[in-house]
């Protein structure tokens, strides 16, 4: 006959037997504490012990890890009864098992702890011959990451009447840094936030402003580890006049164009249909006799052009036989000077084929 009670945490298992009572306790893995938190770097230690009713356990040690969406990946297993230790090639060079079986201590090790080991853990025990009681236990292990440097910007136009956002954000830290703004005047005064304005998750909302909210304006993030501040500087302007690439001035001008158009249009159409009939009945009589007018006045311009052509055939041929009776008369006025040089020569020699008379 047994019964089992809870003693301190340990299950407990009372048992009768014919020499009388004996208290037996079950297998139970505990992790001292829920979380741990180590800086990023550092080399840790995340304890496990059990206790077992067996005098003399070999016990089956198993870490895992929790990974994305609940699955769990295993870290190492050991075997205690061929002692034998099993570790993932991911974690090969930085994981290991401080062990003591009779010691009943099963303490998983970790080298230069980064932000991706910022995950919970489980231990487990199994031992031949005690399987039941608390198989297994779980710690969260934090790793410390003081905020990194962050980044200040505006979201919005600083113009009169604008709504915009300060933004600030650390791009790392652990645990998660929160966010703070502050504002002083354009004289580095410190002043309230703005009646309405809201500072949620690093996001600084600023409404209607105007030049009163001009000023600086510094985020302050920070975690457990320590803090980093930015700031920056807000100059809320007049709205700029309309310029060219405006929209508005887009708009503007396709309406006016289309105004434009619609009125052309109309005084088209009210041209078209306020002629007199008069008008319109000439320009079918136009339209009707156009070809036979067009075809008399072809005749009329080609009876002008022979004309032309005859009259300009009648004047070449006179001037054709003028040429010709000069020609003719040079022909002759040659003829009479060559005859002309033959009676000088006559004359020239019988001058000097006269003796000459002496004085």
């Amino acid at each position: 006959m047994a019964w089992q009670t809870t003693v301190s945490g340990l299950l407990v298992v009372v048992a009768i037997s014919s020499s009388g009572l004996s208290l037996v306790t079950a297998l139970t893995v505990t992790i001292p504490e829920e979380v741990y938190e180590f800086a990023r770097g550092d080399n840790i230690t995340l304890p496990c012990s059990f206790t077992s009713k067996v005098a003399d356990p070999k016990p089956i040690v198993t870490w895992t890890v929790e990974r994305d969406q609940g699955k769990e990946v295993t870290i190492l297993t050991y075997d205690s009864s061929i002692k034998q230790l099993d570790i993932k090639s991911v974690y090969e060079g930085r994981v290991s098992l401080d062990h003591n079986i009779p010691g009943r201590s099963v303490n998983l090790k970790l080298n230069n702890i980064a932000l991706a080991d910022n995950k919970q853990y489980e231990c487990k025990i199994q031992v031949p011959g005690d399987d039941e009681g608390k198989l297994t236990d779980t710690a969260r292990l934090v790793v410390l990451v003081a905020p990194s440097p962050p980044i200040c910007a505006v979201e919005g136009t600083e113009e009169y009447g604008q709504d915009i956002k300060l933004t600030c954000k650390s791009e790392e830290g652990s645990p998660t840094p929160t966010f703070k703004w502050q504002s002083h005047d354009v004289r580095n005064t410190p002043r309230p936030l703005p009646p309405k304005a809201t500072d949620v998750a690093g996001v600084l909302s600023l409404f209607n402003i105007t030049s009163e909210t001009s000023g600086y304006y510094v985020c302050t993030s920070s975690n457990k580890i320590q803090s980093a501040t930015c700031n920056m500087t807000l100059s809320v302007m007049p709205q700029a006049s309309m310029n060219l690439f405006d929209p508005k001035l887009c708009y503007i001008l396709d309406g006016f164009l289309m105004f434009y158009g619609v009125m052309i249009t109309a005084l088209l159409v009210k041209e078209r249909c306020g002629r007199p009939k008069a008008a319109q009945g000439s320009e079918k009589a136009l339209s009707g006799g156009g070809r036979g007018d067009l075809e008399a006045g072809s005749n009329r311009g080609r009876r002008q052009e022979d004309d032309t052509y005859s009259s300009l055939q009648k004047t070449t041929d006179d001037t054709y036989r003028e040429i010709t009776t000069k020609r003719d008369r040079r022909r002759k006025d040659d003829q009479v000077y060559q005859d002309l040089k033959t009676s000088n020569k006559d004359t020239y020699d019988r001058l000097h084929a006269k003796p000459r008379q002496p004085r």
